[in-house]
């Protein structure tokens, strides 16, 4: 199985500053191509946030792009979202996604469970 471990939500005032993780892990893992967070806000579709490929290419969608930094560190299979100068509406729930070559050469996408980020006053 592949697990990935979510870290880091929390409530926070605007223009403050949160540090999400999400580790992944399971021994049928080969290769981790892509890692990422999306979210999804209250009667919202998920959308993605930011993503890194293996090749170190990162992809922000354009509301945080300034103020987002996705950073990995591929030794642990961690990624980490430093998000600053957070605004009320990036509150969502926060899922990290995975995109992993398996052992057996199959390649599948999984999901964290998520993680709530309010941003309120």
């Amino acid at each position: 199985q592949v697990q990935l471990v979510e870290s880091g939500g929390g409530l926070v005032q605007p223009g403050g500053s949160l540090r999400l993780s999400c580790a992944a892990s399971g021994s049928i893992i080969r290769f981790i191509n892509a890692m990422g967070w999306y979210r999804q806000a209250a009667g919202k579709q998920r959308e993605l946030v930011a993503s890194i490929t293996s090749g170190v290419r990162i992809e922000y969608t354009d509301s945080v792009k300034g103020r987002f930094t996705l950073s990995r560190d591929n030794a642990k299979n961690t990624v980490y979202l430093q998000m600053n100068s957070l605004k009320p509406e990036d509150t969502a729930v926060y899922y990290c996604n995975a995109q992993v070559t398996l052992v057996n050469g199959s390649k599948r996408g999984y999901w964290g469970q998520g993680t709530q980020v309010t941003v309120s006053s």
